[in-house]
């Protein structure tokens, strides 16, 4: 289950060891990790990483398997955590770890910045393989965050992407050792921590309205 550490004003949100998976209870635990970081008014920026080979492997499909009947709830349910994180009044970056495949990586595009680990994992958005169409909300979210040729690359090939290809196409902004992958993105957002959220808060919304805009009336 994910766990939330604290290095000066940066809180470090660790995924889990395992594939990281968005079952309702992992998506509970992240928001009331979420609760934490936003709480107060002091500095505080966000990391979040994994601890195993995952840094996560996105919808629970055997869950939605199990619980069809709740299928739409949970789409909602992922949709509210996207468009969170989008839109966190502190600064924000993913720590990729290893794999982040459909809503795993949505969710670290919907951080600040991301960091990658260089020699291991992979980042795919795989909806094109798996006949499953992104929603109007994860498409904006995506597209609001990269460039047009970048979108088409990631979007409609299901590729696979290694961490230097990944920041040559602008999927990342740079990468890290595994060893100093966290330490590296502790760096990175650790001057920003001071940003007033307000500000930030509305700085966000307005860049991201229309992806936020989405994610938030589909479930309405």
């Amino acid at each position: 289950m994910p766990t939330l550490a604290t290095t000066g004003a940066v809180h470090v949100l660790d995924f889990g060891a395992d594939e990281n998976r968005f079952a309702p209870t992992w998506l509970e635990e992240v928001h009331t990790h979420l609760d934490t970081v936003t709480a107060g008014k002091e500095p505080a920026a966000l990391v979040t990483i994994g601890s195993g080979k995952y840094y996560s492997n996105g919808l629970d499909l055997d869950w939605l398997t199990s619980h069809p009947d709740d299928a739409g709830k949970y789409v909602t349910s992922i949709h509210e955590l996207l468009a969170r994180m989008l839109a966190l009044p502190v600064p924000t970056i993913a720590a990729v770890n290893g794999h982040a495949f459909g809503g795993g990586a949505m969710l670290a595009m919907a951080h600040d910045f991301r960091l990658m680990r260089e020699d291991r994992g992979y980042f795919c958005f795989p909806e094109a393989d798996i006949n499953l169409p992104f929603t109007p909300g994860m498409a904006a979210l995506v597209q609001g965050k990269l460039s047009p040729a970048a979108a088409i690359a990631s979007m409609t090939t299901g590729s696979r992407f290694g961490g230097p290809r990944a920041k040559a196409l602008g999927l990342v902004d740079g990468t890290a050792a595994l060893e100093d992958l966290r330490a590296a993105a502790i760096e990175r957002v650790a001057p920003l921590a001071g940003k007033d959220r307000g500000t930030l808060a509305a700085i966000k919304s307005t860049m991201f309205g229309p992806a936020l805009t989405a994610l938030r009336e589909a479930g309405n």
